[in-house]
């Protein structure tokens, strides 16, 4: 691959994981895990968690909290999230009983092609191409935000900004992770004005225990509190953007390429509400977002496969080489045919067959690792058989694995499973010129060059790993689950299921285990301090092998409803720092 692996390895989407639901207020010490009977919060941040209770001792559901505690993550992890990218969002609605989707993933402008990122038929570099104008997408978060109150929330976006607005005008403490990231994006920053304004002092990141103020991002949020969407996607804003993507505020001589937006990409960009991706596993009825996210169908391939084994009778290496072996199965399935649906017309049908799954499972040796794997033929397990495509296996696909991602409940059993993004941490390194938020990277998640079906092409949205997902039993939520970390979102999700459904770890047990992430690669993703241990050792025996550079994978977030009727709220207890889970009555 042209492109450099190390890059793709060391960014990640941008997406949180958060969890709300409503009842009378109570305030807590920060715990990665809390039960009640009312309303709870899991996120990566204090203040988004209390952001969102806000809302909800005001009567909002958990639609609005969701908007409020991600407005709030745009101004205290900023380098993840924010109104300059964009993300996917599963609603459970109690009182209709159905889960809906709702896509405000980035579109590529209208000058797009297939050969943006390429130069004398060569792909560019890719660290080139993500500190760039030309890099950006058309942001959706506030269109998705906008859909989701309009349709299914209570409040207004007066009401739900609010708490974010004073988080931005007020400050908030710089803290060691938050300074580490500023510390590891210090070059890219460093190429513009308007970020090393804001998040450098003399050339260099800011200490922990800096008070950080954004009245820029203040600005923004009240402009989109006055007048809706309209502020951000017409008007002073709008052109804001545009001009920050056409001619980046370079700081020096720095050289940036620029984009090619326009405001009509800008006015004509739409949010989409789609169906959910639709699974079962062992009782649960699991919902999960559609393409351009490849995360619900893949999530539910491996699934699939998965369930013809009983996992929970095995020696547990017996059973987590198969969950390797599945998701290898899954992601070469995933590489070869899934992308925008508005563009390709992709075999899900197929995938997601049981039938499928059955011999898609026949590939799996029970006692030995398979080098990387060919994609399977899906056609032939759904009615329209009419497509000829048949593409060659791909390499691994890397991508940019920093996100967030966020799920919520309320007192009326409404759901929401969030995740949203910038792409890289920090996105593209540009932050609008007096508006305080960063615009994303996201053009960079298509394949620099083809034929394949995530090629770059004008309104096209780059194909996801994002994968928030609800589960229901017996009609009913069970839990939720999502997480940050480009492709290794879905082994994330995926192992998180196996290791709660299947060897039936409580969840918090489930989401701190050691991560393991097969994409169909040359060596297993493992977390620091895994190689040497007993686990490892355990897998090794299979023909399984490890990364040479372990990284932290992901930042998991979810809620468990629990048979009392009471919630659990679960954020991470050490990665990415100790995550801030809170209940507005407590359980007993």
């Amino acid at each position: 691959m042209t492109r450099s692996a190390t890059a793709r390895t060391r960014i990640l989407n941008c997406t949180l994981t958060l969890s709300i639901i409503l009842h009378a207020p109570l305030a807590l010490a920060k715990t990665p895990v809390a039960t009640g009977t009312g309303g709870a919060v899991a996120t990566i941040s204090e203040q988004a968690s209390r952001s969102a209770l806000a809302i909800l001792d005001k009567g909002g559901n958990a639609i609005d909290a969701a908007v409020a505690a991600a407005a709030t993550l745009g101004v205290t992890d900023p380098f993840s999230c924010g109104i300059g990218g964009g993300g996917f969002m599963v609603i459970y609605l109690a009182k209709d009983k159905r889960v809906i989707t709702i896509d405000h993933r980035e579109t590529a402008p209208a000058a797009f092609t297939p050969a943006t990122f390429l130069e004398n038929g060569k792909e560019i570099d890719f660290d080139t191409a993500v500190a760039s104008g030309a890099a950006v997408g058309v942001p959706g978060t506030v269109r998705g935000w906008h859909e989701a109150l309009e349709r299914y929330g209570t409040m207004n976006f007066k009401q739900v900004l609010a708490p974010a607005i004073d988080v931005a005008n007020q400050g908030f403490t710089v803290t060691d992770i938050f300074s580490r990231l500023t510390r590891e994006n210090e070059r890219k920053f460093q190429q513009f004005g308007t970020t090393s304004a804001l998040y450098l002092r003399d050339g260099k990141a800011l200490p922990a225990g800096t008070m950080l103020r954004n009245p820029g991002m203040a600005k923004a949020y009240r402009e989109i509190a006055a007048r809706g969407q309209r502020a951000f996607y017409t008007g002073p804003m709008a052109r804001a953007i545009v001009d920050a993507v056409n001619r980046p505020p370079v700081a020096g001589g720095a050289g940036v390429r620029a984009g090619k937006m326009t405001l009509a990409d800008l006015a004509n960009y739409e949010a989409r509400i789609r169906q959910p991706v639709a699974s079962t596993y062992r009782g649960y009825a699991l919902y999960g977002m559609p393409l351009p996210s490849s995360g619900g169908v893949t999530v539910a391939e491996a699934l699939n496969i998965l369930e013809g084994y009983d996992l929970k009778a095995m020696p547990r290496a017996d059973a987590e080489h198969l969950y390797l072996e599945a998701s290898r199965l899954a992601f070469a399935d995933r590489n070869a045919y899934l992308a925008d649906p508005e563009y390709v017309d992709a075999p899900v049908a197929g995938l997601l067959s049981k039938a499928f799954a059955a011999q898609r499972r026949t590939a799996i040796d029970p006692k030995r690792a398979a080098a990387s794997v060919a994609a399977g033929d899906p056609y032939a397990y759904q009615e329209d058989q009419s497509i000829p495509l048949r593409p060659q296996a791909r390499p691994l696909q890397k991508e940019n694995a920093h996100t967030t991602h966020f799920t919520v409940s309320d007192k009326d059993g409404n759901v929401v499973s969030y995740t949203f993004t910038i792409e890289s941490w920090g996105g593209s390194g540009i932050v609008v010129p007096g508006y305080g938020f960063l615009l994303n990277n996201e053009m960079t998640d298509f394949d620099f060059s083809g034929p394949r079906p995530n090629v770059p092409e004008a309104g096209k949205r780059p194909r996801s790993s994002m994968a928030p997902t609800i589960a229901l039993k017996d009609g009913k939520p069970a839990f939720t689950i999502g997480s940050p970390g480009g492709s290794t979102i879905i082994t994330t999700v995926l192992q998180t299921i196996v290791n709660h459904v299947d060897f039936g770890m409580p969840m918090d047990a489930a989401i701190n285990a050691p991560r393991l992430s097969e994409r169909n690669g040359a060596a297993t993703s493992v977390e620091p301090g895994f190689a040497g241990s007993a686990q490892a050792r355990a897998l090794e025996a299979f023909g399984h092998t490890w990364e040479a550079t372990p990284e932290e994978i992901g930042a998991a977030n979810a809620l468990v409803f629990n048979p009392d009727g009471t919630v659990t709220a679960v954020s991470e207890g050490r990665r990415h720092g100790v995550g801030s889970a809170l209940v507005q009555r407590k359980g007993h």
